[in-house]
């Protein structure tokens, strides 16, 4: 069992590779099932991985997700072309984990919205609402509904093209927190692509502890405090200790991913 690591933080400090990389250690550790990765830095050495990997996660980052004529989006979008053209055609697939910008990217990329630049950043720990499909995707049915994930994100997936998503056989599984008070579309949170590709525009990663810790730091405080107030961070900070917050959805969703990929590799 194999798996690449798709790192689309183009050498940006963030948390998400620590958390992604601790999940899987994780797994491997309660599973006793080796779990080797290799991380592919795509946007800052143009680097993707080839198909003889089992499994595939590809993280957030920070930037415009929409094609900008750089040297890595080809490269990168040929890659997800191919990972979907092998799973249409050979028996053993070849899961895909798709967070926040890739989840981005590759909706754009397949067409199934609008990807477009929020009116604010959207900063905080969030409810995520189920559709009726997401109600019963393996993934998520573990989590209550509405369940709670770290959002950050200037960007968003809106508008879902019924035809694309119908074609593709992709199901929406979640839209973000309910505003009633506001005239605009909730977004698309989750996708199920394809049977093996899953995508958030949230981030299921994010561990409480660590993101605990970071948010304790002076400079973090005073970063985020200046940007969005005491309030904002002090609801962060106690949704962060509550354990049945992003705890239990750092606990659910990922690994649940790297457990369905392990038995594909195992079962076929």
């Amino acid at each position: 069992m194999r798996i690449a690591i798709l790192d689309m933080y183009n050498n940006v400090a963030n948390e998400g590779m620590r958390c992604i990389q601790q999940a899987i250690q994780l797994v491997e550790t309660i599973d006793g099932e080796p779990l080797p990765f290799t991380v592919y830095n795509v946007r800052a050495e143009n680097a993707v991985p080839d198909l003889s990997y089992d499994a595939y996660i590809s993280t957030g980052g920070p930037g415009v997700p929409l094609p900008l004529g750089e040297t890595w989006e080809q490269p990168y979008f040929n890659f997800i072309d191919s990972l979907l053209a092998h799973n249409a055609q050979h028996e053993l697939k070849k899961p895909l984990f798709l967070i926040c910008h890739s989840f981005q990217l590759v909706a754009g990329h397949l067409g199934l919205g609008v990807i477009s630049k929020r009116k604010s950043t959207s900063f905080g720990i969030f409810p995520m609402h189920k559709t009726d499909d997401g109600l019963t995707d393996p993934l998520l049915t573990a989590l209550p509904e509405p369940f709670y994930a770290v959002d950050s994100r200037d960007f968003q997936l809106t508008e879902p093209n019924v035809e694309r998503f119908t074609e593709l056989g992709a199901k929406l599984l979640c839209l973000e927190k309910i505003r009633p008070h506001v005239p605009l579309d909730r977004a698309i949170m989750a996708i199920r692509f394809t049977p093996e590709v899953f995508g958030t525009q949230f981030h299921p990663e994010a561990d409480d502890e660590g993101m605990l810790r970071y948010f304790l730091l002076d400079e973090k405080r005073q970063q985020i405090t200046s940007v969005y107030g005491e309030d904002k961070y002090n609801e962060m900070v106690d949704s962060l200790q509550d354990p049945d917050k992003i705890a239990l959805t750092e606990a659910v969703i990922l690994p649940g991913f790297l457990r369905a990929a392990i038995r594909e590799v195992v079962t076929v």
